[in-house]
């Protein structure tokens, strides 16, 4: 998908190079994707909101076309997107799904100065997702984690018939239509261009060290929306209980029959639901 006017720039943040996409002028919108993706996973969003806001995507670290340099624990993952959000001159409004979200998700905790507002697609918030994982059904269906704690089989694995394995498992996951050739072939080529090492090592670090929170976990009064794909296989809509108790301006949406890959699958409705919060939050 050509987006008009799309900016490629390779600065260094937070001690790595890091390859961020831009487009557009005024606020700052900030997307961050997830595993296994990169910033064209917001290839949908970048070219409807480029012609009101300033909309960056970056390649975060160890994706595509971003340095493959460790460590990889969530305090240095955060610190990447702050350092990121200094670049452009924040506070941005910062949109992010599924490992992306993650993140987002601490910035929030952590520094909410740097965010106007937040946007997360299908991923839990890390205090409700550490009581989950309590669930025999959830820790089932997050086995790819304990799988990815293997040496080298995982990248192996993923990479098997050139990745084309694992793109057929995300195509299948979507209704069809939600990819176009063009989509898969840019697929193929990020993850072809360093491998997943990167984004596995993400879990790896996890794993070792979960995912630090203060004690008590602050209220986030940040405006928050939460778009949430409900047939999400790796997690489930329980996930989304309890939500409420970690952040104070909530607006949560769930879309039906579409999977975890929820902004590529449902791109004009999540595009219009973070235009209208956008909208609301602008200053």
């Amino acid at each position: 998908m050509q987006i008009p006017g799309l900016r490629h720039d390779y600065p260094t943040i937070n001690g790595i190079r890091m390859h961020v996409t831009s487009a557009g002028k005024g606020e700052p919108v900030l997307f961050l994707h997830g595993f296994p993706e990169s910033w064209y996973s917001w290839r949908h969003q970048l070219s409807a909101l480029q012609g009101q806001y300033h909309v960056f995507a970056p390649d975060l670290r160890g994706y595509n076309q971003t340095e493959n340099n460790g460590p990889y624990d969530t305090d240095t993952l955060r610190a990447d997107v702050s350092a990121l959000i200094e670049y452009i001159g924040g506070p941005v409004h910062l949109v992010a799904h599924d490992w992306g979200a993650a993140i987002a998700w601490l910035v929030a905790i952590h520094e909410p100065h740097l965010l106007k507002s937040l946007t997360i697609c299908n991923v839990p918030h890390p205090a409700v997702f550490r009581v989950g994982l309590r669930n025999p059904r959830q820790l089932f269906r997050s086995w790819y984690i304990f799988f990815f704690q293997l040496p080298w089989l995982p990248e192996r694995m993923l990479a098997a018939r050139n990745y084309h394995n694992l793109a057929r498992g995300i195509i299948r996951d979507c209704r069809p239509g939600t990819f176009s050739r063009e989509d898969v072939k840019a697929m193929l080529a990020g993850w072809r261009q360093q491998g997943l090492g990167g984004g596995i090592n993400w879990y790896r670090a996890v794993f070792r060290q979960r995912i630090p929170l203060p004690n008590p976990v602050p209220i986030i009064e940040v405006p928050t929306l939460m778009i949430w794909g409900e047939n999400d296989r790796a997690l489930g809509k329980e996930l989304t209980n309890g939500t409420d108790d970690y952040v104070a301006d909530l607006d949560l949406h769930y879309v039906p029959n579409t999977s975890h890959w929820v902004q590529q699958e449902e791109p004009e409705l999540v595009t219009s639901l973070i235009r209208r919060h956008l909208e609301r939050t602008s200053a």
